[in-house]
């Protein structure tokens, strides 16, 4: 019997899809699912007749397998990977490879990476997006890890990927150890901030402007042939359209508590180690941790009883306003998800290709839209590009968009409509873009209280003074870090 080419497994959605999309690319998948009736359902139902072969056993599964092994992982991120790691080094051999596919963090696919490669073998951690239909389809996929892998799993992933107009994969080698999961991360939390700016625009449309479903749907309809083309809009726009059972919008029957699987929280907390001003993803997670707060909102808007005044303004005028300052504010949560991959890629070594990591964005996942394409024209450009907001293409754009920008924030303000990721987007633009901050107030403050130390304007950096503030202080000053 032909042995075949790569194994997975976990066959739950994302599995069955992945193998269904890899047998469709004339490959022979070798599977394997805990719960082995799961395999025998799936080798004589969606897979019947096909080149797919079902194991009842790790053991089983390798010896299917030509050499070197390479084994797809997709299982629960966490201890399952550690468990099925140990499962797969008793019968794999040096040189074979093990990949998780699953939304693994990043110190997890670095620590694993280490571990995998001490027992002579390799090991890749990659990110897989686009959902269901793009496992099934022609995912984004962002792979890491050893190095030495590389060559062997990329015709497999090259071929099942999703391409670009171009034929180009949206698959490349991202970098060593936990890169491609950083990577997807970052992917991740900025799907986070679409997602939320998305729906600031809706709320914005909906409880100022008293536009219905109907209406809103030929807003996104018309603003998914401008810049802001992409996947997100396109799904925002046919749920708008879609109808309950009573023909009335379903969107409005759904409960405003929104979940989260903690990458957008991980990508936080990532910015936070690294010092990244990553204020809007902070924010798009901070809004999904209050719409969960549902019950203390109901009875706070009982006790405060603020009701939207009318609005007064050019509606049709302010629609296009939302629409610019939606993309303004799209500009800066990837320029920011960018600065934090710069800034990690030099705390952990990584050579990442960012315009490369725009390609692989560009079709597949989630977050997939035609701006991309401009962030990767950005970097080819400058590959040393410090922060998107100084490439002259998004310069020139955002200077056209702040009016209406302001417009909006002012009038999410004034009106009493939240729109945390808009106005956060702002405030940092404003702060990247002055020269002088009040820092130096801070500074003072700081000095002052615990005698912190500050450079002064009119000596050289890294020069450090103490002043004795009170007169009875000393001048003893502590010790200069960053936390």
């Amino acid at each position: 019997m032909k042995k075949a080419d790569i194994g997975l497994i976990g066959l739950a959605v994302m599995g069955e899809n992945l193998i269904m999309n890899m047998e469709s690319k004339g490959f022979t998948v070798a599977c394997y699912n805990r719960t082995v009736s799961k395999v025998d359902a799936f080798v004589n139902g969606r897979a019947k007749g096909k080149n797919i072969i079902g194991c009842h056993s790790v053991q089983e599964l390798a010896d299917s397998l030509e050499k070197p092994r390479k084994v797809f992982c997709m299982v629960k991120a966490g201890a399952a990977v550690d468990a099925m790691i140990e499962e797969l080094l008793k019968v794999l051999e040096p040189g074979d490879i093990i990949i998780d596919g699953g939304n693994s963090h990043f110190p997890d696919t670095i620590r694993r990476t280490r571990y995998v490669e001490s027992k002579g073998l390799l090991f890749v951690g990659t990110g897989v997006s686009g959902g269901e239909e793009g496992a099934l389809k022609g995912p984004s996929m962002m792979p890491g890890g050893s190095s030495a892998a590389w060559p062997f799993v990329k015709p497999i992933f090259q071929r099942i990927c999703a391409k670009v107009e171009d034929g180009s994969p949206c698959c490349d080698w991202v970098g060593e150890n936990g890169a491609g999961h950083f990577v997807k991360m970052v992917h991740n939390g900025i799907e986070y901030g679409d997602m939320q700016l998305i729906c600031e625009s809706y709320q914005l449309m909906r409880d100022l402007l008293g536009m219905s479903a109907d209406e809103m749907h030929e807003v996104f309809k018309k603003w998914n042939t401008t810049e802001l083309d992409s996947y997100l809009i396109e799904i925002t726009r046919d749920i708008l359209a879609f109808k309950d059972v009573d023909g009335l919008p379903i969107v409005e029957k759904i409960l405003d508590t929104a979940g989260q699987k903690g990458t957008g929280k991980w990508t936080g907390i990532a910015a936070l180690d690294e010092g990244v001003p990553l204020t809007l993803i902070g924010e798009a997670v901070f809004a999904r941790c209050l719409s969960a707060m549902k019950s203390d909102r109901v009875e706070a808007a009982k006790e405060y009883g603020r009701k939207i005044p009318a609005f007064t303004g050019d509606k049709i005028a302010f629609v296009e306003s939302i629409r610019q300052a939606l993309y303004a504010s799209k500009i800066v949560s990837y320029a920011q998800g960018y600065t934090l991959m710069r800034t990690a890629a030099r705390t952990y070594c990584w050579n990442l290709n960012y315009g490369g990591i725009a390609l692989m964005w560009r079709g597949g996942c989630i977050i997939r839209s035609v701006f991309l394409g401009k962030i990767k024209e950005a970097y080819d450009r400058n590959p040393q590009l410090s922060n998107l907001l100084l490439d002259p293409y998004f310069k020139e754009t955002v200077k056209k968009l702040v009016p209406a920008w302001r417009t909006v924030a002012a009038a999410a303000m004034q009106y009493g409509v939240p729109a945390p990721t808009m106005t956060s987007a702002l405030s940092y633009f404003d702060g990247y873009t002055t020269e002088r901050l009040p820092a130096n107030l801070l500074q003072a403050q700081r000095d002052y209280f615990g005698a912190h130390t500050y450079e002064r304007l009119d000596a050289p950096r890294g020069q450090f003074f103490h002043t004795n503030w009170t007169g009875h202080g000393g001048s003893t000053s502590a010790a200069t870090y960053n936390a």
